[in-house]
């Protein structure tokens, strides 16, 4: 965690080189979060990396988030929000402090933003998890393909809307020879634990 001088000061020199972009700057554990404009993206990434005062050489993490829980239950400030953001952790060793870059993607039924793989080669299979998981498109990466899941795999199983159980299920047909798909068979379960769904369990009254 960075001391609060070293916060004040990273923020400072993000105002100063960003002035006229003027991003959103918060504060937050011990953590600064940036948070700017789909098109100003890859231009805020490109100047993090390069400009001397900054300078985070590294990018740590990239991830992908379904914000739709929050336009429905979160506070009233999240509930214009688009559905989809994501979020990159860089480190800047030259200066030892950290940056979270966050931007959010303008359209949820078709979530695309740049790929910033030429900026940082880390990015490539971070994109690619966040295609994976959330079906966020990475407009200019080279192999945006499934990494986690089966390349038969429907659906983004990190998205909130996306059952539990999943769509369908796979298992080895011994008469075709084959993996066969095939819906899920999983049936329902109470998941709520038997005490605090009896009031006379084990004799408590």
């Amino acid at each position: 965690m960075a001391s609060t001088v070293s916060l004040l000061q990273l923020e400072d020199t993000l105002k100063k080189v960003f002035v006229n972009l003027s991003p959103e700057l918060k504060i937050s554990l011990g953590e600064i979060t940036m948070t700017v404009g789909a098109s100003d993206y890859v231009t805020v990434a490109q100047t993090l990396r390069d400009h001397p005062e900054l300078a985070f050489e590294q990018l740590l993490d990239l991830c992908g988030v379904d914000y739709s829980d929050y336009k429905n239950n979160a506070p009233s400030a999240f509930s214009d929000l688009p559905r989809y953001a994501v979020t990159s952790h860089l480190l800047s060793l030259t200066h030892n402090w950290r940056i979270r870059l966050r931007v959010f993607l303008l359209d949820d039924d078709m979530p695309i933003l740049p790929s910033i793989n030429d900026i940082w080669n880390s990015a490539n299979w971070y994109e690619r998890e966040a295609f994976d998981l959330f079906g966020i498109l990475f407009e200019g990466h080279l192999d945006l393909r499934r990494i986690l899941t089966d390349y038969g795999f429907i659906g983004h199983p990190f998205r909130k809307d996306f059952p539990t159980s999943g769509h369908v299920e796979m298992r080895y047909d011994a008469e075709q020879k084959r993996v066969i798909y095939q819906p899920v068979t999983i049936e329902p379960r109470e998941i709520t634990p038997r005490i605090v769904r009896e009031d006379n369990y084990g004799g408590l009254h």
